[in-house]
């Protein structure tokens, strides 16, 4: 199934034509092909790159909400409107007038024009109080969306301070190895099979070695800073990055051998023609690649390197200002990268779901099939941030760095080689090369039992009933084996002091 928006099949044609109408009578003639693909990659990296990080605004937003509802609050909600009506009646004033050469009026319209239609004028519209009610009033257009702008502006007026006996070199490079490695890794993730900013044959591999780039300027940080929490912090992430990083990349593996290929688009097209998304071929190894990259990218419960009361922010406790903002950027776009990855691995990329059977429904079905790809690649990685991220954030408490490292070489690793050991038998026993073909039919070898699609169903079942079994704890009273520290006998206010 092709994707409606022929984005570099578009460009090339474009720019193709141009250039040898151009130099058909010069010398560039006969490299006009290789400026086209140059050209061609160049827009496509800037505008998959450009995609990206607009649509990033969606899960910062999210995130606001989604955890302020589950946290019983409502989470930011006034945005940038508060430089226009105030804070309890008092407001900046007149301050666009101290614009020179009278550039501020235009500004002073805006504010006038925004007063009146979403500000505090009209008495239905009172100004907005963070003390009685901080919900939203006026022209209801996404609040809080435009929240993530404001601590942008904020960040970039901080003033940056070097600690006087830092490595001062290693201390500003640091955070460029980590935002670099997170930026060149999301040129490299396909939006759909026509946008993307380069496509090299081991994208897979070419990607994640980049992705690993990450734990050494985060070590950086931790010791360049001359300070003995960041020193910790740099510490404790270097050994959670190692632990988890090698499950998941074993997981990885497992996706590229089931599929056939280290290329991005061939996974994805993979499964498509065979009929089944990872997800229900190898849900053991979606659940691997979930956890660790939860543990990658800190987040709760992981987040002990980071933890902001504990560790007094971690390793980048002597970062300010805009360096601060971009690592916490970098933070939010490595967990962006992760959620559109797990839709290309498990989640069929870009391909709509149950595209042959809606597809083929009189009425709608070509409809359906006209939504471009990236929509659906969007959609499912938002679908993940919000499922499995954000929730986890609010409902899981944050464990011990023991606990972390133990879970991840002890559990994780057996398990992601488990894994491997299990999809490498569905592609020597269970797998007709032969049969895959390019339609929603083929692939697999889905008469298993007689049914259709049997061996996705089977694994899946199976799967979910191992997992029910591994989540209950067998003696969730009595067992004295180990006590965490989320557990204890007693409710919260019962503890008397000076008493064991």
């Amino acid at each position: 199934m092709d994707d409606v928006l022929q984005v570099r099949t578009w460009l090339t044609t474009l720019i193709g034509d141009g250039l040898e109408s151009a130099t058909a009578e010069t010398s560039l003639a006969p490299h006009a092909g290789d400026i086209t693909f140059f050209l061609v990659t160049l827009i496509s990296c800037v505008m998959s790159f450009a995609l990206i990080m607009l649509s990033m605004f969606m899960i910062l937003w999210l995130e606001r909400k989604i955890l302020g509802r589950l946290m019983d609050r409502r989470g930011a909600m006034t945005s940038l409107r508060s430089l226009w009506v105030g804070e309890n009646g008092v407001t900046a004033g007149e301050w666009w007038k101290k614009i020179p050469f009278g550039l501020g009026f235009p500004v002073g319209a805006l504010v006038g024009w925004l007063n009146k239609t979403a500000g505090n004028r009209d008495p239905k519209n009172p100004t907005v109080d963070r003390v009685n009610n901080r919900s939203w009033y006026g022209l209801a257009i996404f609040p809080g969306f435009v929240q993530n702008i404001a601590d942008g502006m904020k960040f970039m007026t901080k003033e940056h301070m070097v600690p006087s006996r830092a490595d001062k070199l290693i201390f500003e490079l640091a955070p460029f190895l980590v935002i670099s490695s997170t930026v060149l890794i999301l040129g490299m993730i396909p939006l759909s099979s026509e946008i993307y900013g380069a496509n090299p044959e081991l994208s897979v591999l070419f990607a994640f070695a980049i992705f690993g780039i990450a734990p050494l300027g985060v070590f950086f940080a931790g010791w360049a800073s001359n300070n003995k929490y960041t020193l910790i912090g740099g510490i404790r992430s270097a050994a959670q990055l190692t632990a988890y990083e090698i499950p998941m990349l074993i997981t990885i593996l497992a996706v590229c051998v089931l599929a056939g290929s280290f290329n991005f688009l061939e996974i994805v097209h993979f499964q498509h023609s065979s009929g089944s998304w990872f997800l229900f071929l190898m849900p053991l190894g979606a659940i691997l690649f979930l956890i660790a990259m939860i543990a990658e990218v800190e987040r709760i419960p992981f987040d002990m390197p980071e933890a902001e009361a504990e560790l007094v922010e971690g390793w980048w406790t002597e970062y300010g200002g805009m360096r601060w903002g971009l690592l916490f950027a970098a933070e939010y776009m490595r967990t962006y990268a992760a959620c559109i990855l797990f839709a290309i691995f498990f989640m069929g990329g870009w391909h709509a779901p149950f595209a042959g059977l809606i597809g083929r429904t009189p009425y709608i079905g070509g409809a359906y099939l006209l939504i471009p790809g990236i929509v659906w690649t969007l959609l499912k990685a938002w679908l993940i941030f919000s499922f499995v991220f954000v929730w986890a954030r609010a409902a899981l408490p944050r464990i011990r760095t023991d606990q972390i490292l133990e879970f991840g070489w002890r559990m994780l690793l057996p398990l992601a080689v488990i894994q491997l050991v299990l999809v490498v038998v569905y592609r020597l026993y269970l797998f007709d090369a032969g049969s895959v073909h390019d339609t929603i039919e083929g692939g697999w070898a889905w008469n298993l039992f007689g049914i259709p699609f049997g061996l996705p169903i089977l694994i899946t079942f199976l799967s979910c009933m191992l997992f029910y079994w591994l989540l209950n704890d067998e003696d969730p009273v009595d067992s004295k084996e180990r006590m965490f520290h989320v557990r204890t006998l007693e409710p919260a206010g019962k503890h008397v002091a000076g008493t064991d």
